[in-house]
């Protein structure tokens, strides 16, 4: 076995055995935990494994595990600490929290995001407490007018039941489940109606997560419905399909697209990485003379190539590395080539040679408006 299938399954079982011991302590060994929530527990604790493994794995790759290594470093940098924080504040609330980086693209596809997202965090904030035995609510002896929430064993909080709180409280997964549903029928009608989309779109990967997502919002509806209007007609039934609907989610997380909501984050330590790259030594392209990317990116790319097992040296050359050339005249030189072939082929005079000094070619139609979406995709946008 690989070293690091080893380590992805020891970290696994960690977590899992972690998580399990907090389900105990929560739940003050089992005393307020739901036996009735059992299947529920354990699909969220496959999905605890099944998504540590594959976290583990993806860090292992060498272009993965040196962006952590380097976004590490980069947050703790002596003297960009402080800078770091406000950074680290602002991307989480722009990009993370407001989804800044999608409305940016389209805000109908933004938006469709945001439901989804903030449905999904009101619906595990509220279940998962619930589920491990860490919250629950009881009438308050002496006052049945009044609940109390309970948290970790310790009381919390008390709430007339008929109030505001208790309403948007007990009913917090109605709320969510609109949310996600009228997101879902966006992400839809996108996938429906828009040809870009439509193309490279496939069923594992686009619509199985949309269907689950549904159905889960929809079977919960569907309880609600039960007791509220139809003086739980069918419950049984709605409650074991809902049960099904949300296990298979769970199992479903750690394979399909859903994964990206945990490798999401680690995008901030990129960010840090650049922010920090812009502000030192850059590297220089060694035909034409100018600055495309940071030093340490150049540097670090060289390296995570020889890991990966591709050599991009460039012998008896003054560039040394093909990565010491910038994109327009990676570009450049690839036409050169062809041209010098041609020519050979065709008995003509070659090219300029090598060492004269290039000047960096500029396309004739830059493509302005077509390719960046921001400042930092800007940067790296070579026409």
């Amino acid at each position: 076995m690989k070293p690091e299938v080893v380590k992805a399954t020891t970290r696994g079982a960690v977590a899992t055995a972690v998580l399990g011991g907090m389900i105990l302590l929560g739940s003050r060994n089992l005393a307020h935990f739901d036996a009735a929530l059992v299947a529920y527990t354990f699909s969220i604790l496959f999905a605890t494994f099944g998504l540590t493994y594959r976290y583990s794995m993806w860090l292992s790759r060498p272009p993965t595990a040196m962006y952590w290594r380097r976004g590490w470093q980069a947050f703790s940098k002596r003297g960009w600490r402080l800078r770091n924080a406000r950074f680290w504040l602002a991307r989480v609330g722009q990009d993370v929290i407001a989804n800044r980086f999608i409305f940016r693209r389209d805000r109908l596809r933004g938006l469709t995001h945001m439901l989804i997202m903030w449905g999904c965090i009101l619906a595990v904030a509220i279940t998962f407490p619930l589920v491990f035995g860490w919250l629950y609510f009881r009438p308050v002896p002496g006052d049945l007018s009044l609940y109390e929430a309970v948290v970790f064993g310790f009381p919390a909080f008390r709430f007339p039941h008929e109030s505001a709180v208790g309403f948007f409280l007990f009913h917090g997964l109605v709320w969510a489940s609109f949310l996600v549903i009228a997101g879902v029928m966006l992400a839809v009608r996108r996938r429906l109606r828009e040809e870009g989309a439509g193309a490279v779109q496939r069923f594992a990967e686009d619509f199985m997560p949309l269907i689950l997502l549904f159905a889960v919002s929809l079977t919960g509806l569907m309880l609600t419905a039960s007791y509220t209007w139809m003086k739980g007609y069918g419950f049984s039934f709605i409650s074991i399909l809902h049960a099904i609907t949300v296990i298979a989610t769970f199992i479903w997380l750690p394979f399909g697209k859903f994964f990206h909501i945990f490798q999401r984050p680690a995008q901030l330590g990129v960010g840090l990485y650049k922010e920090i790259g812009r502000a030192e030594e850059s590297a220089r392209c060694r035909r034409c003379g100018h600055a495309f990317t940071s030093l340490a990116h150049a540097l670090d790319l060289i390296e995570v190539e020889r890991q990966l097992g591709y050599r991009y040296e460039i012998e008896g050359s003054e560039a040394e590395h093909y990565q010491w050339i910038c994109p327009p005249c990676r570009r450049a030189s690839f036409a050169n080539a062809q041209a010098l072939m041609w020519r050979g082929s065709r008995g003509g005079a070659p090219l300029g040679a090598t060492g004269e000094g290039f000047p960096m070619p500029v396309h004739v139609n830059r493509g302005l408006g077509e390719g960046p979406l921001g400042d930092e995709d800007a940067e790296n946008y070579h026409p």
